[in-house]
């Protein structure tokens, strides 16, 4: 018996997986929710697009260091690597102030 597409599969736990085809299947699935974060994401940088008064509000570098702060923060509570959350939102953030300017 198959899901209905819009059902993700349950995720097993890390430990449960004995297989690589396990492995794969869980990352493939929070692959697919990340996507999913990341695109509802994206709709409130275009909305900023929107708000910002200027152009020149776009890169904020206050606000970029405050949002990696808490990011690290968020990292550690759930024992993410900082050496995997903090480039990554960098890059997140770069990517999503240059879609911003295009906005």
């Amino acid at each position: 018996m198959s899901l209905p597409e819009n059902v993700e599969p349950e995720i097993l736990p890390a430990a449960d997986c004995h297989s690589m085809a396990d492995i794969r299947q869980a990352i493939d699935a929070i692959d697919r929710s990340l996507v999913k974060l990341m695109a509802q994401r994206q709709t409130y940088v275009e909305r900023a697009a929107v708000v910002k008064p200027a152009r020149s509000a776009v890169h904020d570098a206050a606000r970029i260091e405050d949002v990696v702060r808490k990011v690290l923060a968020a990292a550690n509570a759930e024992n993410l690597s900082p050496c995997i959350a903090e480039p990554v939102w960098r890059l997140l953030i770069e990517r999503s102030i240059a879609h911003e300017f295009a906005a």
